[in-house]
């Protein structure tokens, strides 16, 4: 279980799902595909819900965008964010169009009776309002360049003009490409309201690169409580976002997963007729495969160690329920909750597993 306590921050909904308050920590994604391309943006936020998004943000560009919102929003059966700049009356027409929430600068959105003009669309509909800053949207005329403190005090300016209009319904959202500056501007505004805050890492990259580090920012805000939503920013698919943010939930235990693998890195020890890697794999696709279903309707969760020798078998993965370890001769060794069970031969491992997990579940 997760030992992190999460700063308690107010509860708004965008459609379905609360975000802040004690709801559980979402994750977002953003469709890449012009809006106008109706069958394929639907078929990408399908695509995103069945990878387990949450809610997912589109780019809402232009008047034209509006019929084109309206029939997504229609078709969709997850809550979605109308992305706004600079003409207030696409977020009214978003709003009206059916979105979720709305993603707004209101320092870009122009004069006071504009900004009140989309607080009382809001209001009226029910709908919050996420202030996002980043690197590009600083207030230049004060900061010459991007700091933790340019980047908070560019999002106090654009709350205040919400709040002067009494709204509060809002999301705030302070995001950079860098990540010291990302993760101390996230650690200072969440001292100053009580707003729920949607992090992660503007601009991380692709790839392997763009998790890392995104991983390192949204892991460490939400080790250190702050955080209600999070979105990896990734170039490409967004799917991978996806995948790339229920892991790190997992990871923290902040979400659900009734099955984490745990395999060593192999060393000269490791028999060289055995495939490690190979064998991790088919371990975790055969248990999901054969058991998801009744360990999440029990709502269990389970530890499977795949080690390569006996040193990292029953000893360094003592803690796992259960277990398989590389020996010597082409065999293994199956274990649970560090005790030896016997020794089987390695092409038959991965199925002794499943019957020592099934027998367990069953009894």
């Amino acid at each position: 279980m997760s030992t992190t306590t999460r700063k308690k921050t107010r509860e708004i909904k965008a459609g379905s799902i609360a975000i802040g308050g004690n709801s559980p920590v979402s994750v977002q994604s953003m469709t890449n595909i012009p809006i106008d391309n109706i069958k394929g943006t639907i078929e990408q936020i399908t695509a995103l819900e069945n990878a387990g998004a949450d809610i997912v943000r589109l780019a809402v560009l232009n008047d034209a965008a509006l019929p084109c919102f309206k029939k997504i929003t229609d078709a969709a059966t997850i809550p979605l964010v109308a992305d706004i700049h600079f003409d207030y009356r696409l977020a009214i027409g978003a709003i009206d169009a059916g979105a979720s929430k709305v993603r707004i600068n209101p320092g870009n959105i122009g004069d006071a009776w504009k900004v009140k003009e989309v607080v009382k669309a809001a209001s009226d509909r029910g709908i919050p309002i996420r202030i996002g800053v980043n690197g590009g949207s600083i207030n230049r005329k004060k900061y010459s360049h991007v700091t933790p403190e340019a980047l908070v005090e560019s999002a106090m300016e654009n709350i205040l003009i919400l709040e002067e209009n009494n709204f509060t319904d809002i999301v705030i959202s302070i995001k950079s490409s860098d990540i010291y500056h990302t993760i101390e501007a996230n650690r200072i505004i969440s001292g100053m309201r009580d707003y729920p805050i949607h992090i992660g890492l503007t601009e991380a990259g692709f790839g392997f690169s763009c998790i890392v580090q995104s991983s390192i920012v949204i892991g460490h805000l939400l080790l250190q409580g702050i955080g209600d939503t999070i979105r990896v920013s990734m170039t490409g698919d967004p799917v991978q976002e996806i995948y790339a943010g229920k892991k790190i939930l997992e990871s923290l235990s902040l979400k659900y997963s009734p099955l984490k693998v745990v395999s060593c890195p192999t060393c000269g020890r490791t028999c060289e007729d055995i495939d490690l890697l190979s064998i991790a794999e088919a371990v975790e696709k055969e248990i999901l495969l054969h058991f998801e279903k009744i360990l999440t309707e029990k709502n269990m969760h389970i530890t499977v160690a795949v080690m390569g020798c006996e040193v990292n078998g029953p000893g360094e993965a003592k803690e796992a329920d259960f277990g398989i370890a590389g020996g010597r001769g082409g065999s293994m060794l199956l274990f649970g909750k560090g005790e030896i069970i016997k020794k089987v031969p390695a092409g038959e491992a991965v199925n002794e597993l499943l019957i020592l997990i099934s027998a367990a579940l069953e009894s």
